[in-house]
């Protein structure tokens, strides 16, 4: 077993150092664990590694409770063990959606700010056991995060069980990166003083009572992060676009020259669009969002970012050696808290958070989906998209035009699931152009966003619909063909291509 009792730092917990299997025993079938962990960064490997072997041979589950997504180990693990009952709030692993999506595992989608508080009002009853990643104990018997927070202090909380892992592959310097913030609860609660993007409120650890701590399990397997896509033409041409935006906005007084607070969804487009910013003119950039990617470490590179707050470092593999290697320059600029301080509604208004994130589909009319596939199959999640989409400053939602090589197209009628309407989106970014819809009326809103961002494959088809749908509702507020609305996505289905000739 490694030897970690350099990183407990209190001596007292020395005699409650075990092996993850021993750690494992405790937890009991049916019971609902929340585990660290937000993308794949700072979530458990050891315990559940050994939890799944249980699984395997003694056939139960559990309900698992995470901050967001979290790595193979934890999610595949648990999946491919059959060992998970219901998971809440996102997910990206593809074992636990297949498992979600033939109807074996209950998956509870969430707004991502709400969960941690939903979890202290007894709304998803409680945590039996917390599995938590640290880099460190203190003195104190107090518990230092790794690369993410999520909603590990609520759930070390709530827990009345609390399992830590020591994770020696994580570099001791993170200490000091963390700012762990709980808002009382109702009626209590008093405003969250958090008024500038570098502000810290809370501590730098996870309080926890000493007798709450069960186990500590050493662990010395790194973060599994994803690689991030190359930057396709379709991508630089989406970062254009935005950028042009940003000067036009700028240029009319309605954004500063450092612009505002910047928050960016996860994934390639996201990183993208952010390494667009880099080769911008734009300067002294601050960020207030989920997750910190490559595109984050190249704007402080460039000299052009003050500060990014965050809940989770998410960077490709690269990234996330860049980012060791370069800790001590990063952590002055960085700073980790709750997820649901990060993602919190009130402070995405008082800050003006301009909210930048990537949509599966979105309708004439500025709808938004977020999560499903053909309106039934889930993908991830909304995540922490509405969070910031009925709060930001601006909201913007980027996709490109078309998907699977042509044969769907991103801009339907109607979309098949909706996780933002049209009361909360500003501005449709696609690689053809920009659609500013503030302002403007449904019907105004559809041609706009049809002559800026379709693909001239299914511009004619989208014109036809639109004429023809006010004319047949006798030009109502929101012309639609029921009939019709969702044919494309059932033609899709049928013959593999939205388009009319199959």
């Amino acid at each position: 077993m490694i030897d970690i009792k350099d990183r407990v730092r209190n001596k007292a917990l020395h005699s409650k150092i075990v092996t993850a299997e021993e750690a494992a025993a405790i937890i009991k079938p049916n019971m609902n664990v929340g585990v660290s962990g937000f993308t794949p960064s700072g979530y458990p490997k050891a315990v559940p590694l050994a939890l799944a072997e249980r699984m395997k041979k003694e056939k139960f589950k559990i309900n698992l409770w995470t901050g967001a997504s979290v790595g193979s180990e934890l999610d595949g693990a648990l999946s491919e063990a059959n060992g998970i009952s219901r998971r809440l709030p996102y997910q990206t692993n593809k074992s636990l959606r297949n498992k979600i999506n033939n109807g074996e595992i209950q998956y509870v989608d969430l707004h991502l700010s709400h969960v941690a508080q939903m979890v202290r009002y007894g709304f998803l009853d409680k945590v039996d056991v917390a599995i938590v990643e640290a880099c460190a104990i203190t003195e104190e018997g107090y518990i230092i995060p790794t690369t993410s927070l999520g909603n590990t202090a609520s759930y070390v909380q709530s827990a009345d069980i609390v399992i830590v892992e020591i994770n020696t592959t994580q570099p001791l310097e993170l200490e000091g990166m963390h700012d762990v913030y709980i808002p009382m609860d109702p009626p209590n609660r008093v405003p969250i003083p958090l008024i500038k993007i570098n502000d810290r409120i809370g501590t730098t650890y996870i309080p926890v009572d000493h007798d709450k701590i069960t186990y500590i399990v050493p662990c010395d397997r790194p973060d599994v992060t994803r690689s991030l896509s190359e930057i396709s033409d379709d991508d630089l041409a989406i970062s254009s676009n935005l950028i042009d935006f940003f000067n036009s906005e700028v240029k009319h007084g309605r954004l500063p020259k450092n612009l505002l607070p910047l928050q960016s969804g996860v994934g390639s487009v996201a990183n993208a669009v952010t390494a667009g910013i880099v080769r911008s003119q734009y300067t002294h950039l601050n960020v207030y969002t989920e997750v910190i990617q490559d595109g984050m470490f190249d704007l402080i590179d460039a000299g052009k970012l003050d500060f990014a707050s965050g809940t989770a470092l998410s960077p490709s593999p690269e990234g996330l050696k860049r980012f060791y290697e370069n800790i001590d320059e990063y952590r002055n600029k960085i700073l980790l808290r709750p997820q649901e301080i990060s993602n919190n509604p009130g402070i995405a208004r008082r800050l003006g958070v301009i909210a930048m994130n990537t949509a599966i589909e979105f309708d004439i009319y500025g709808n938004v989906n977020s999560s499903h596939i053909m309106g039934s199959k889930m993908m991830n999640g909304i995540g922490g998209s509405g969070d910031f989409a009925r709060n930001g400053y601006l909201t913007i939602f980027f996709t490109k035009s078309t998907a699977k090589n042509g044969a769907i197209s991103s801009i339907v009628p109607m979309c098949s699931h909706v996780d933002h309407t049209e009361h909360d989106t500003d501005v449709f970014i696609t690689e053809l152009g920009i659609a500013d819809v503030r302002g403007l009326s449904p019907k105004e809103r559809a041609r706009v966003i049809i002559n800026n961002c379709v693909h001239p494959d299914y511009k004619p088809m989208l014109v036809d619909y639109l004429e023809r749908a006010e004319k047949e509702t006798g030009f109502a507020h929101t012309p639609n063909l029921l009939d019709e609305a969702l044919s494309w996505h059932s033609r899709f289905l049928s013959t593999k291509s939205m388009k009319l000739n199959g």
